[in-house]
């Protein structure tokens, strides 16, 4: 990647513990380029007011620069802006997606289907829309080789099936499923399918229409942008279908003591206040990710994929989990050293400057399933370089020198 791409990101200058930064921990949260620094900085220096409310020029401005972010965001994943709900972060919209489906599609007796690699927060949402409705959850099996088991899949999707829930990419094993083959798999017995995207569109080009999915949550902050923002991406005529979470100011058509009608999507999902400053800096990590090319993003993380898994995989003490093919995966490994806990082998790293994660990282039934308490993690964004990706290999082998 360009090394003008490393200089936008000031943090990476930065020493700790007295050597160079090595941020390898981006699957947790990206880093911030200066132009997004500078376009959340100028809108509230210049530009700042609330949104949906006032009539003069100021309010006028802000709620311009507000829409135009989601126009930005729409064009990066080939949705319409009305489509383009804005949330919190992913976990409040799948939580958003949950509650608007579970009060509209799931009732007793009927089945919720996820995966053995969510995360939490595509996980737990479900388990308490099933427990209220009164409904089944399974899961989908996570095959050796860290793969989505389709047959298994397959085999508990039914008639009562109403939602499939997925990841596109695991935070953990960093495996791609293929979501379009599940949606038509889900589509034919009925079920509506929503997807945790937070690991996939800040790294892989990704078009809701050829993803095949009803409805589509990801971060603003996973993908260069600023934290307090997230997107729901829905059908339009599912959004139409489904009630908010939130309920309060500016979402409403009408309201009167004793009722209320709810506006149009998205604004019906967006009660209160919504992270208008934050939408604007996540307008212009879209605009800085879209100038590098989304497949030039994609194709830079699978080269520091395969120089981390081909190093990883060399040495007899590492094992890796997830597919050991970097074309099959998102821009991160995970692996243990053999007898060491991830939480001591992170601690080490980062006494050389290299900041790694050590944990289940919100996937604790997926670490189950291969038997392990954590794992550790290192992830990738554009900022990073072949060069952080060598230096962590071999401070790797120090900490096992030390540790074994």
């Amino acid at each position: 990647m360009d090394e003008r791409i490393r200089n936008d990101f000031p943090i990476l200058g930065r020493t700790v513990h007295g050597k160079p930064l090595v941020y390898l921990d981006s699957a947790a949260t990206s880093m911030k380029p200066i132009p997004v620094i500078e376009a959340e900085a100028r809108f509230y220096r210049e530009s700042y007011a609330n949104v949906r409310r006032g009539v003069y020029a100021l309010a006028a401005e802000a709620n311009e620069r507000y829409e135009e972010a989601r126009g930005k965001v729409a064009a990066l994943i080939g949705a319409g802006p009305g489509e383009v709900v804005f949330t919190h972060g992913t976990t409040e919209a799948l939580n958003l997606a949950a509650w608007g489906l579970g009060e509209t599609r799931v009732e007793p007796g009927d089945e919720i289907l996820v995966t053995e690699m969510e995360h939490h927060a595509n996980l737990l949402p479900w388990q308490e829309i099933a427990r209220r409705r009164g409904a089944r959850l399974a899961a989908a099996a996570v095959a050796p080789s860290g793969e989505l088991d389709l047959d298994d899949l397959r085999a508990k999707l039914s008639p009562r099936t109403k939602v499939v829930a997925l990841v596109h990419v695991s935070n953990v094993l960093g495996t791609v499923n293929p979501v379009a083959e599940v949606a038509a798999e889900a589509h034919r017995v009925g079920a509506i399918v929503v997807v945790d995207a937070a690991q996939s569109v800040p790294h892989l080009p990704v078009d809701v229409g050829d993803l095949g999915a009803d409805l589509v949550a990801f971060s603003g902050h996973k993908m260069l942008g600023p934290t307090g923002i997230g997107v729901l991406w829905g059908r339009n005529d599912l959004l139409a279908e489904l009630p908010p979470l939130l309920t309060g100011g500016e979402m409403v058509r009408e309201v009167w003591l004793n009722w209320a009608t709810w506006d149009d999507p998205p604004a019906r999902f967006e009660g209160g206040t919504p992270p208008i400053a934050q939408a604007v800096g996540l307008g212009a990590a879209v605009d800085y990710l879209r100038a590098i090319g989304m497949e030039a993003v994609r194709r830079h993380g699978e080269e520091l994929t395969a120089l981390a898994l081909d190093g990883l995989l060399a040495r007899p003490h590492v094992t890796v989990y997830g597919p050991s093919d970097p074309a099959a995966q998102g821009a991160l490994v995970a692996f243990n050293l053999a007898g060491i806990h991830p939480h001591d082998v992170a601690t080490l790293l980062d006494q050389e400057g290299i900041a790694i994660r050590g944990g289940h990282h919100c996937a604790q039934p997926l670490h189950r399933r291969f038997g392990i308490p954590a794992s550790c993690r290192a992830s990738f964004h554009v900022y990073t370089t072949p060069e952080e990706v060598n230096q962590f290999l071999s401070a790797l082998d120090r900490v096992w020198e030390d540790l074994r």
